[in-house]
């Protein structure tokens, strides 16, 4: 009997070892499970870390490229952009004046054309005095360099002086702002200094010739034409 008990208590006692051996192994195989899976895990989030910081760097890159872009576009266009608009707003101020003062000088009889202003006398003089008109209303005598011109200063009707002369230097024909004559509309025949006479200045006349500038005696008395820059 007491063979038989100890019998079964050896096979209890094998049965649970049996089963404590097995636990044991159980417990070790999840555990080496465990272990690879957490292995496994690490290993993946590292790799997240990793993606994730050569995002950052990736971000951090572009960033600093685009901030250096808008400080380079700040320092090159911005001084380019303030550049113009202040030249537009100086063109602008300067146009205003030059029509303040074309306002200004039509108002008072002078007619403007081809951005000159001109003042045609309603009186005679000889040809200093004449100038000397000029100059008191800060003008000079006209000077013409153009066909258009000409055909502007024959509309009125009127024989002119001029502002050409040759009395520095016989011959040598120079306007009142000191240049020399390069293109000339001379009457047929002009300039001859008629009958010896000495004729230093030059009359525009008015008649349908295509040429039309007679020198003439500085001290005979006619109209004149009077000029100056449309600009303040």
């Amino acid at each position: 009997m007491v063979r038989f008990v100890r019998k079964e208590e050896s096979e209890e006692y094998a049965n649970a070892s049996g089963t404590s051996a097995n636990s044991v192994g159980t417990l070790k195989r999840r555990s080496g499970e465990d272990s690879q899976a957490a292995a496994v895990n690490g290993g993946r989030l590292w790799r997240v870390v990793g993606v994730s910081f050569g995002l950052l760097c990736i971000l951090q890159a572009a960033l600093n490229v685009s901030l250096r872009l808008t400080l380079y576009s700040s320092d090159s266009v911005t001084p380019g952009i303030e550049t113009g608009c202040k030249a537009l707003a100086e063109e602008r101020d300067q146009m205003e004046k030059k029509l303040n003062n074309i306002d200004q000088h039509t108002r008072q009889g002078w007619l403007y054309f081809n951005d000159s202003l001109y003042y045609i006398s309603s009186t005679k003089k000889t040809w200093t005095d004449s100038r000397k008109d000029c100059q008191q209303r800060g003008a000079d005598l006209v000077i013409i360099n153009s066909r258009e011109k000409l055909d502007f200063t024959r509309q009125f009707q009127k024989t002119i002086w001029i502002g050409l002369t040759d009395s520095e230097t016989e011959g040598i024909w120079k306007w009142v702002d000191g240049s020399t004559l390069t293109t000339s509309y001379w009457h047929r025949g002009e300039p001859n200094s008629d009958q010896g006479r000495n004729e230093d200045c030059v009359e525009n006349r008015f008649f349908k010739v295509p040429n039309s500038w007679n020198d003439e005696s500085c001290d005979i008395q006619n109209f004149w034409i009077c000029e100056k820059t449309a600009a303040p």
